[in-house]
This record gives C-alpha cells, sequence and structure tokens, in this order.
C-alpha cells in the first residue's frame, strides 16, 4: 500500500465505507467555496459603501435566513429525498453564486444587489446544511458518530476558517469577481459529489400526509418530550449566550485591554482554529479513553475556567494559548454534542430537532451579542468575560448530574423501548 493510501485508510477508516468519504469531500469542498466568501463577502460589500448600517444589514441578510426558515428546512429534510434536496439547494446555490459573478463583471453591482444574493445564497444554506447535517447518521453505525462527525469538523476548520479567508483576500485583490467564481465552482463540485452517495431512494418517511407545520409541531414536541434531548439543548443555548457575549466586543477587549493591534487580534482568531485543528484530529482517542459524561463535564467546565482566565487576562502572550485552549475544547464539545444528540434521535427526526438545535444556536449567539454590547457599554469590556464567568458556571452546576443521562441519551431510549 502507497504512503498516500496508508493516509487516505487512517484519516477515513474502511469501516466509515465509501458513501462517508463523498460525504466528505463534498464537506470539505463547499467549507473551502464558503471560506472564500467570509473573506471575498465583506469586501464586496466594502467595494459598495462604507455605511456602518448597511454593511450590518448585509451580513444580516446572510444570517436571517436560519431565523425564518430553520424549522422550515428541517421539515423538509424529513419530508423529502435528502440526497436530492441537497444536490438541489446546493445547485441553487450555485446559480445565484454565477448571478453575481455576472453583475460584478458587468460592472452593475451595486449593494443592493450584494445583499440579495447573500440573503438567497443564505436560504438555500439553510436547506443545504440542515439536510447534509441528517445524511451522516445514514451513511455511518452509531458507535462511529464520533468520529465521523470530527474527520467533517477537521475539513470545515481548516477549508473554512484557515485556508479560505487567507486565500479569499488575497484573489478578491487580484479580480473583484474570482473569489466568487470559484466558490461557485466548488459548490457545484460539491453537488456532484453528493450524488455520488449511496443514500435509499426517496424520503425517510414512508407516508408523508401531513402539513409542514404539523411536521414542524410534531418534530418540537418530540424533542419537549425526551429530557436529555431537551436538556441539551437548553445547555447549548445558555451556553451560546454566555459565550457570545464577550465575543461580541472581543475586538474591543483585544485592541482597549490587552493593548493588541489588528494583527494581534486576527491572530486571536487563528489561534482558536489552530486549537480546534488539534481538538478535532485528537477527538477519536478521547472519546474512546473518557466516558461520555466525564468528558461533557471536562469540556464545560473548561468553557467556565476559560472566561475566567480571559476576565483577568491583560497579555497578549497569555491571550494566544488560551484562545487556543478555547479552540482545542470547544470543538470537542461541539463533535461530543452533535454526536450524542445524532445519535439519540430517530431518523425520520433529524431534520426537524437538528434545525431546532441550530435555532437555539442562533438565538443563544443573537441574545449573547446584544447583551455583551450592552453589558460593555455599562462597565467595560471586561465586564462580559465576567458575565459568562457566572453564567455559565451556574449552568453548569445546575446540569451537572443531567450530563450523565444526556452523554447515553440513546441507550436510555433502547432500554425504555425495550
Amino acid at each position: 500500500m502507497s504512503p498516500a493510501s496508508r493516509v487516505v485508510e487512517t484519516v477515513f477508516p474502511p469501516r466509515l465505507g465509501t458513501p462517508f468519504r463523498w460525504l466528505v469531500a463534498s464537506s470539505w469542498t463547499t467549507n473551502l467555496g464558503d471560506g472564500l466568501m467570509m473573506a471575498a463577502g465583506p469586501l464586496l460589500v466594502a467595494s459598495q459603501t462604507r455605511n456602518p448600517v448597511l454593511v450590518a444589514a448585509t451580513a444580516v441578510a446572510l444570517q436571517l435566513p436560519w431565523l425564518l426558515f430553520g424549522l422550515v428546512g428541517g421539515a423538509m429534510a424529513d419530508r423529502l429525498d435528502r440526497r436530492v434536496l441537497v444536490m438541489a439547494m446546493d445547485g441553487a446555490r450555485a446559480v445565484v453564486l454565477v448571478g453575481l459573478c455576472a453583475v460584478i463583471l458587468s460592472g452593475q453591482v451595486n449593494i443592493w444587489l450584494v445583499m440579495g444574493a447573500m440573503f438567497l445564497v443564505g436560504v438555500a444554506e439553510v436547506f443545504a446544511d440542515t439536510t447534509t447535517g441528517t445524511l451522516l447518521p445514514m451513511l455511518v453505525d452509531k458507535s462511529d458518530l464520533g468520529i465521523a462527525n470530527a474527520r467533517i469538523q477537521f475539513g470545515f476548520l481548516t477549508t473554512n476558517q484557515l485556508i479560505g479567508p487567507a486565500v479569499g483576500a488575497v484573489i478578491f485583490a487580484a479580480g473583484m469577481a474570482l473569489p466568487f467564481i470559484i466558490q461557485a465552482v466548488c459548490v457545484a463540485l460539491g453537488v456532484v459529489l453528493v450524488s455520488r452517495i449511496g443514500t435509499p431512494r426517496g424520503p425517510v418517511r414512508d407516508h408523508v400526509e401531513t402539513h409542514v407545520r404539523q411536521d414542524i409541531a410534531e418534530g418540537v414536541r418530540w424533542l419537549g418530550g425526551n429530557k436529555p434531548v431537551r436538556t441539551l439543548a437548553l445547555v447549548i443555548v445558555a451556553f451560546n449566550v454566555t459565550w457570545a457575549a464577550p465575543w461580541s466586543v472581543l475586538v474591543l477587549w483585544s485592541l482597549e485591554r490587552v493593548g493588541m493591534d489588528e494583527a494581534g487580534f486576527g491572530l486571536l482568531i487563528t489561534a482558536s482554529a489552530l486549537g480546534g485543528l488539534l481538538g478535532t484530529a485528537a477527538y477519536g482517542r478521547v472519546e474512546k479513553r473518557v466516558p461520555l459524561a466525564t468528558l461533557m463535564r471536562t469540556v464545560l467546565a473548561c468553557e467556565v475556567a476559560f472566561h475566567l482566565a480571559m476576565a483577568l487576562t491583560t497579555s497578549p502572550w497569555a491571550a494566544y494559548p488560551l484562545m487556543f485552549f478555547f479552540g482545542a475544547y470547544a470543538f470537542i464539545w461541539g463533535t461530543l454534542s452533535q454526536t450524542v444528540r445524532q445519535r439519540a434521535v430517530p431518523t425520520e427526526f433529524q431534520g426537524r430537532v437538528g434545525s431546532v438545535y441550530m435555532l437555539c444556536v442562533m438565538g443563544g449567539m443573537l441574545v449573547g451579542s446584544l447583551l455583551g454590547g450592552l453589558i460593555a457599554h455599562q462597565w467595560g469590556v471586561t465586564a462580559p468575560w465576567w458575565f459568562a464567568f457566572v453564567g455559565s458556571g451556574l449552568t453548569l452546576v445546575l446540569v451537572w448530574r443531567q450530563l450523565a443521562h444526556i452523554a447515553h441519551a440513546d441507550e436510555e431510549a433502547t432500554l425504555a423501548a425495550g
């Protein structure tokens, strides 16, 4: 076996199957394109306007679809052929990007066209991303969901967070439309790769005679009736509120409290991404050696300690390793919480329950960001870290015992059914 083949076999164990490899290839490819937009999108907006309200409104246009269509996207994932739905939505996203490129090349681009394109891309992403998250549990065994999620997260970190933004900024300088052309190609290639996945044809439910509203209500009721999964959702809301509060003013904290310059702030984000690479790379070994409940408690305790350390920090040389530490445990938590949920939720509810979780994430971040700005305005840029420390600490104390049930929610559900 060649060295390259050995690397492939190590990163993607044969037991995960060929369809999983196609899914990962699609995820990594589309994430590379999305990473290009992370830098090129704001640069395109700034080339059209310097009005801070319009700049912020364009960012909202990309995120707002999650709040407007998230639950509908989850319901559609449980009603339709999931593979076909992902292909259709990514195909629509590629068409919008091609249209944006044509407008840019024609010289007729303006902020309103950019804002409209961002909104349409965001709508397609809601349906594509929600449905993509339901494919993984259909392709690998429950026992392998942890390592499978870690592999997808690894690609997200490298392509979307590290490589994509840096390359996108450089390419944008060479040609305004170029990064969006490449993104369209990446998304289209993702469609081709997803088409190779051999999932059963048709929807996961044999008979769909209900209205979408009923499907959404049924999914919410299922989540509300499953205590471990419901508690995990509440934990995610609380910890996203406490995390987003200081994160929303992180740039001010780094400039005013720690004394960094703009380049130093960029290195903070890079440090967290590098830590994330370590966390996702080590996840498989960690999950094998540490009981899930212990791992969940440890990671959340790390979050509480991180907030306290950042509240006390005044040196850049302390902030960088702390951000590396944050990235390592945060991506372990992201992989772990998603794996626990996917193991516990029945296949026919994966889309709807997953969309509720995304609302928890986005809603928690929205509330946390607003609180962070208000707290920093009233008591200074360090105050949100103290809010996060107290809030996350109290939440952890309240759910400490419940984490054992959350970690093994799938086993409890199986025993109850038996």
